[in-house]
């Protein structure tokens, strides 16, 4: 996938306002530390993960998405009338039908020719949606697009920890620790084809972008329903970390030699990197793997944690505005979502 005329104008996010810190929630799986004799303190050395945000309790998704998107279209200015499309890309979505881009385009008082819909894909949703707006664009369909994403990690979270309390087993332990990592905030991207007058100066061409998928993997990291009685359903989420990691970190190399062959770039061309936020080791085993210096990558999750679809974006804008991304920088944007799929896209900064 290349481009030629397709340039992001706006990267906004929006933070949930209650900080959770992992000795928080340690404290409230004290039994099950105690009957393993697990040192508190586990969960942070394990992860890296010292605190994440979430959402207070009855929090709206929609709510959080446009917080994010009025944020992104008062900085560039553009008439919402000019919006060709609006993707919601969450995980986490306000009901299954009708599509919270609905909600939020209403809202938002878009015209009635922009096409309104989800994309749903794990943690690369807000990057699928970037390649889909893109494509709409770089083909002429449209001139601008917005993609919005808001993630929710509290109510999985706790339903876990009731889980774990309840069936206090070291194999539970595992299979739960990577849903305790679970962030929240929201997203929204604004692209155009670079012909809009806008009130920011801001313009990150979108060079191009490179997929490459692994579904035999689709069972190692599951969030959704299982049926716990007669027309009784509970949520559920359980990950086999060690085995998506190296999975994950395989699919990542070879998506990386793909990338960097369609650009006809080395690895020293690329100036800084933006990775999906997991963790310490998933950060320290991809940037070893891809040979990328960790002093080109700009993390987050130690106070942020995972917040699934945001997290990438939402690091690039904070990267953005702390002055380490610079104009004129070659930038990658590495994601990588259960399923596996993994995405990388290039941008001249």
């Amino acid at each position: 996938m290349k481009y030629s005329s397709v340039f992001i104008n706006s990267l906004a996010y929006e933070l949930a306002p209650q900080v959770v810190s992992s000795s928080e929630l340690e404290s409230r799986l004290a039994p099950l530390y105690q009957k393993f004799r697990i040192p508190m303190g586990q969960l942070a050395a394990l992860t890296g993960i010292e605190e994440r945000r979430w959402w207070p309790k009855g929090h709206v998704l929609s709510d959080g998405a446009l917080l994010a998107a009025r944020k992104a279209i008062d900085e560039t200015g553009i008439n919402v009338g000019d919006l060709g499309a609006v993707v919601y890309t969450g995980v986490c979505r306000d009901q299954h039908e009708p599509a919270t881009a609905c909600r939020i385009a209403a809202e938002l008082g878009v015209s009635k020719n922009t096409a309104i819909y989800d994309i749903s894909n794990a943690c690369l949703g807000v990057l699928s949606g970037i390649l889909d707006i893109a494509n709409r664009i770089e083909l002429g369909q449209i001139k601008a697009g917005l993609v919005v994403s808001c993630e929710s990690a509290r109510h999985i979270v706790d339903i876990t920890i009731d889980h774990m309390l309840a069936e206090p087993t070291m194999q539970n332990f595992a299979q739960s620790l990577a849903t305790l990592t679970g962030g929240s905030g929201a997203v929204a991207v604004i692209l155009t084809d670079g012909s809009l007058p806008l009130h920011n100066e801001r313009q990150h061409q979108l060079l191009g972008a490179s997929h490459l998928s692994a579904p035999e993997h689709h069972d190692l990291c599951q969030w959704g329903l299982q049926e716990v009685g007669p027309q009784l359903y509970r949520e559920f989420m359980r990950t086999d970390g060690v085995t998506l990691l190296k999975e994950g970190v395989q699919l990542a190399r070879d998506t990386w030699s793909h990338f960097l062959a369609q650009r006809d770039w080395v690895v020293e061309n690329v100036d800084k990197v933006i990775c999906h936020q997991v963790g310490a080791s998933n950060r320290r085993q991809v940037l070893n793997a891809l040979n990328i210096p960790v002093n080109k990558e700009f993390p987050t999750y130690k106070l942020m944690g995972n917040m699934g679809s945001v997290s990438l974006p939402a690091t690039a804008a904070m990267a953005h505005d702390h002055g380490f991304l610079k104009s004129g920088d070659n930038v990658s944007f590495l994601g990588i979502g259960s399923g596996l799929n993994c995405m990388m896209l290039g941008l001249k900064w």
